[in-house]
């Protein structure tokens, strides 16, 4: 059984027409935070289908750069100015640590 985690991708791509592909693409595999960040939860096989399908598309011009983060990372990114945090969360603990 293979496990989601929370992936930050980032992108600068130099051609307009590769930089709309590229952005294309990750809206299917996950949310735009900025211009050109997307927010993605990916398992181990998604991940490496991802980067081999940017790959198809990008030049070595280009640069992407994928940040995985740690459930308790991703709880602590804020969402766009409101700070919300519920979307990036894990489900949350049974207990509490004092």
């Amino acid at each position: 059984m293979s496990t989601r985690s929370w992936h930050l991708v980032s992108y600068d791509v130099r051609d307009p027409k590769r930089l709309r592909r590229v952005a294309k693409k990750l809206e299917g595999y996950g949310e735009r935070v900025q211009y050109s960040v997307f927010r993605c939860r990916l398992d181990r096989e998604a991940l490496e289908k991802l980067r081999w399908e940017l790959g198809q598309i990008l030049d070595a011009s280009d640069d992407l750069l994928v940040i995985p983060l740690c459930g308790g990372c991703a709880g602590r990114v804020p969402i766009h100015s409101t700070g919300d945090r519920s979307d990036w969360s894990e489900s949350p603990p049974s207990f509490r640590v004092i």
